[in-house]
């Protein structure tokens, strides 16, 4: 147990170290909100995938490869391509687009992309980012409680506490710095026990080509890629359901921040790929150690969860316990940490800075001074934290069944549904207006609470829509009402606008301007 805890402060010492180096650079919003954009393309899409990925890949990933084998490697195959279209096709454009702009936020985007008079589109984008990014970082302290809990045998509440302190006063510290560098940290530590785990564990097999055979006797849905019982519309929905998960990586706001923060648009054409390999690496070994997970600790007609916990979510702890020394164990205990910690910092700050520049500096005090701006940001990113904290220990009370996979994947559906199909049409339909804009905001937010609570609750074909989850109806919903609503009440002004704006971005440099930094508007 020694060798657990030492290695868990020596995690958290590094965290409060990289917080401190970075509160000594934040001298105004843009410093506490993007970094004053300064990130490198290391940092940035190490931090983009690490935010993206979250508690729900180390513990529920990893618990879903157990629960169903083969076919939840659709979910890698989903992500790879939601990261890779976010960050080979819509990268570029949005990131000289938020140049040009000047934005610090995608609501600074969206309102310059529309050329906003009302205050509208900026109220209605901050209201829903702030709610579902309460639900979003309640799922990781609720899993920071949960890791704990597995693998210290702490109480869950005392672990989630620990966890909300430590996240807590690294971001109020350093901002969106702070949140950048310890993410490329803590991706880092990820990807290593990831790929090491899956690889050390099947070379220690004495038998490893039984793999497959073993998980047939157990079950042969666990080999199948559409699940037990084959291809049916259960299955499909399922499968789809997995894969569609990647459309959360299209424009929410969580990831774009990264895109708005780094360096140049030249930085982006080397993060991309970046971004690609982790993805594979991360979700690939993910699926394969739960898969292990159900070979080596169940047999069949027994349950995964009776064995493995809710979800099989404790396959990881499983798997590291048994493939590792203890001192290596702690390395896994600070690599699910942090899993948790990049995805809060990041959302923390990212809400803070919503309510503070969006709300605050733009409609109430426009005259607030960028120190007092940071500081005010600082004291909403504390209370933002405390919210989550009270959300997920009353979750915990009141749905002890719940599972860390589908709790996450809640709050991520619901601000990929609200953010995503409007920034699609933004950045690729000029016809695109800020009323249509609205109204799929509000079409998102709303479906995806209707997915959840009415649709799923149906007879006969509630379960078909739990199968698919909140995400493919909430955000081919959004997607609809956005185009219908820009054709109905189209405006050729804001059309013509923006494709002036979309020449500027392909006119050469001026002389006052250097090829790879920001184009600021005029």
């Amino acid at each position: 147990m020694f060798e657990k805890y030492a290695m868990i402060t020596l995690y958290f010492g590094v965290l409060v170290v990289l917080g401190w180096l970075a509160s000594r650079r934040i001298r105004n919003m843009s410093d506490f909100v993007v970094g004053g954009k300064r990130l490198g393309y290391w940092v940035a899409a190490f931090s983009a995938q690490a935010t993206g990925e979250s508690a729900w890949l180390l513990l529920g990933v990893t618990g879903m490869g157990a629960m169903v084998g083969f076919s939840a490697y659709w979910i890698v195959v989903g992500e790879v391509i939601g990261v890779g279209l976010a960050w080979f096709v819509m990268a570029p454009r949005f990131k000289r687009l938020t140049d040009q702009y000047e934005s610090m936020t995608v609501i600074d985007y969206l309102v310059s992309r529309f050329k906003s008079s009302t205050h509208t589109l900026r109220v209605i984008s901050a209201f829903s980012l702030c709610f579902f990014v309460l639900i979003y970082i309640s799922a990781q302290i609720d899993a920071t409680g949960s890791a704990f809990a597995s693998f210290l045998d702490w109480d869950y509440l005392v672990g989630a506490i620990v966890g909300f302190v430590v996240v807590a006063a690294y971001c109020i510290a350093g901002g969106f710095l702070a949140a950048a560098w310890t993410d490329m940290f803590q991706g880092s530590v990820m990807l290593l026990c990831l790929v090491l785990l899956p690889v050390v564990a099947y070379l220690s097999l004495s038998n490893s080509d039984a793999i497959h055979a073993g998980l047939q006797a157990i079950d042969p849905g666990l080999v199948s890629f559409w699940g037990a019982g084959g291809f049916t519309l259960m299955n499909f929905c399922l499968v789809l359901g997995m894969a569609l998960i990647g459309l959360g990586f299209l424009g929410s706001p969580q990831v774009f921040a990264r895109l708005i923060a780094i360096r140049s648009s030249d930085q982006i054409s080397r993060g991309k790929w970046v971004a690609v390999l982790f993805t594979i690496l991360v979700d690939f070994s993910a699926v394969s150690i739960g898969i292990l997970g159900r070979y080596l600790f169940t047999e069949a007609g027994v349950a995964p969860d009776t064995v493995l916990g809710n979800g099989a979510q404790d396959v990881l702890p499983a798997m590291v316990e048994y493939t590792f020394p203890p001192w290596i164990v702690g390395l896994y205990v600070a690599a699910v940490l942090a899993a948790i910690m990049s995805t809060v910092s990041s959302l923390l700050v990212m809400a803070a800075g919503s309510l503070t520049h969006d709300l605050y500096e733009r409609l109430i005090n426009p005259g607030i001074g960028d120190a007092d701006a940071a500081k005010l940001c600082r004291k909403v990113t504390l209370i933002m934290a405390a919210l989550a904290l009270g959300l997920a220990i009353t979750i915990s009370v009141l749905s002890p069944g719940r599972t860390i996979f589908w709790f996450v994947i809640f709050g991520w559906s619901g601000i990929a549904a609200t953010f995503c199909p409007m920034i699609i049409l933004s950045l690729f339909w000029p016809k695109f207006t800020e009323r249509a804009a609205i109204a799929s905001m509000v079409a998102g937010f709303s479906m995806t609470i209707i997915s959840k609570f009415v649709l799923q609750e149906l007879d006969g074909t509630g379960p078909y829509f739990v199968a698919l989850e909140t995400m493919p109806p909430s955000f081919l919903f959004a997607l609809l009402v956005g185009w219908a609503v820009s054709v109905i009440w189209p405006s050729e002004s804001l059309e013509r606008q923006y494709q002036s704006d979309l020449k500027a971005l392909s006119a050469p440099p001026t002389a006052n301007e250097t090829p790879g930094r920001p184009v600021t508007a005029k």
